[in-house]
């Protein structure tokens, strides 16, 4: 995956998000002196050759009110944790859910973020998706987020 000047340009100007304009592109390719047509194209070809993996709306879950999110974690039956996890990702109070692989003293393999406005209702979410698991997990916990890091993906610098 090559990224020639123009690409880098294109990422740059969008990479910290598109202007909220009923035209977003035509606006990105005003800044960079091309076509709304070129703009599109460019960043559909990168998403095609897997440079941008999407294009999504990020809410700030802490300006909406959602300000308790604790990353629940399950041991699930291995040959229902695909399955299992489009269904916990696919609930409206989690914002993402994923798959990782099981750790020496660490057996939790579904990972979902649940967002709530207090930790008693993220508590509540989290007893929905254990009746949703049902007894295909295990075991689960929770980890509280206790502040913000870092809330933006990866950059790159320049556009030259």
């Amino acid at each position: 995956m090559t990224l020639d000047a123009l690409d880098r340009r294109i990422i740059a100007a969008t990479q910290s998000g598109l202007p909220l304009t009923p035209q977003p592109y035509a606006v990105v390719a005003v800044q960079l002196k091309l076509t709304e047509d070129e703009v599109i194209a460019r960043m559909a070809d990168m998403q095609a050759r897997g440079i941008i993996r999407r294009i999504a709306l990020g809410p700030n879950h802490y300006a909406l009110g959602m300000v308790a999110k604790g990353m629940s974690v399950w041991d699930v039956d291995d040959a229902h944790a695909e399955s299992l996890g489009e269904k916990i990702g696919a609930l409206p109070f989690v914002s993402h859910s994923y798959l990782r692989p099981r750790a020496e003293g660490w057996p939790y393999s579904l990972f979902a973020m649940i967002h709530g406005s207090t930790r008693d209702e993220v508590e509540e979410k989290r007893q929905v998706i254990e009746t949703i698991l049902g007894d295909a997990a295990r075991a689960n916990d929770i980890l509280y987020s206790t502040r913000i890091l870092k809330k933006t993906g990866m950059r790159i610098s320049g556009g030259n």
